[in-house]
C-alpha cells in the first residue's frame, strides 16, 4: 500500500517489514534513530510499548495509550502518533454515517477498540457503550469517550446505530466460529463495521446483512490510518486511490 504511494508520487522511498521480538522494541528504535529511517508503522503487540519508546507523543496518542505511526522530527527524535481514530472516522464518512448524535456500541477494549471510542466521543457520538469480556479493561476504554461513555452489555448492540467489532473473532485463519456480536440483535437501520480488513466479507458482517443491516469492513479504516501516516512523514497528499487498490491486491479481494 505505502510502496504503491511512494511509486506513484515518483518518492525514493520504500516501506519494508520487520519482525520486532517482544521486549526488544527499545533496541529496535534505537536502530531506527541510528540508520535515520523516516518513520514506521507499529503494530500488535507492540502499540502500547512504544508510547513509552519514541521521545514525544501528540496528544491523541497519549490519551488512547498506543502508538501506530512513528515519524522522525528534524532534529531526530521519534515523535509517536495514533492514526487509527482518524482513520476509522474517515472510513465511516465513505459510508455516509455522521456519528454525531447517534448511540454507538465497540466491542473490544484493546488498541484499535480505544481509538475508536476517543474518536466517536470526539466526533459528538451521544454515547458509546464499551463491551468487553474484562470489565475493568472496558472501564477503561469507556472513560476514553469523556462524559459519554460507559461499559455495557452485549445486549446493548439491540439498540446502538452504529455497532463496531474491534475484537480478532472472525480474522481469516482465526479458526473459531465465535461472533463478537449475537446477529439476533442487529437489524435495519444500524451499521455493523468489522475492523477486520481480512476476510472482505466477515461471518459477523454476513450474518448482519441476512439481518437487514448495513455492514462495512475493516478496508477503509486500513487505508485511512495508512494514508495519514504516509502524510504524516511525506508531508504529500496520500493518493488514497491508489493505496485503497494495492490494499486489495495484498488481501487478495
Amino acid at each position: 500500500m505505502h510502496n504503491a504511494a511512494f511509486a506513484e508520487l515518483g518518492l525514493d522511498w520504500v516501506y519494508l517489514a520487520f519482525e520486532v521480538a517482544a521486549g526488544e522494541l527499545e533496541a529496535a528504535f534505537a536502530g531506527v534513530r541510528a540508520l535515520g529511517v523516516g518513520g514506521l508503522s507499529v503494530t500488535i503487540p507492540h502499540k502500547t510499548a512504544a508510547l513509552a519508546a519514541v521521545d514525544e507523543a501528540t496528544g491523541r496518542a497519549r490519551a488512547v495509550g498506543a502508538v501506530n505511526t512513528v515519524v522522525r522530527l528534524e532534529d531526530g527524535q521519534l515523535l509517536g502518533d495514533n492514526t487509527d481514530g482518524a482513520g476509522f472516522l474517515a472510513s465511516l464518512a465513505d459510508e455516509g454515517f455522521d456519528p454525531a448524535g447517534r448511540v454507538c456500541a465497540v466491542v473490544g477494549a484493546g488498541g484499535a477498540a480505544r481509538a475508536v471510542v476517543h474518536a466517536l466521543a470526539g466526533a459528538g457520538a451521544s454515547e458509546v457503550v464499551v463491551v468487553n469480556r474484562t470489565p475493568a479493561r472496558a472501564d477503561a476504554a469507556a472513560a476514553l469517550a469523556r462524559g459519554v461513555g460507559r461499559t455495557g452489555v452485549a445486549a446493548d448492540a439491540g439498540r446502538a446505530d452504529l455497532v463496531v467489532n474491534a475484537t480478532p473473532l472472525g480474522l481469516a485463519g482465526g479458526g473459531s466460529g465465535e461472533l463478537a456480536v449475537d446477529p439476533g440483535l442487529l437489524g435495519p437501520g444500524q451499521l455493523v463495521v468489522d475492523l477486520i480488513p481480512n476476510p472482505a466479507v466477515t461471518p459477523l458482517m454476513r450474518a448482519a446483512r441476512e439481518r437487514g443491516a448495513r455492514v462495512a469492513g475493516g478496508l477503509g479504516m486500513l487505508v485511512h490510518q495508512g494514508a495519514l501516516a504516509f502524510e504524516l512523514w511525506t508531508g504529500r497528499p496520500a493518493p488514497i486511490g491508489v493505496m485503497r487498490a494495492a490494499a486489495i491486491r495484498a488481501l487478495g479481494q
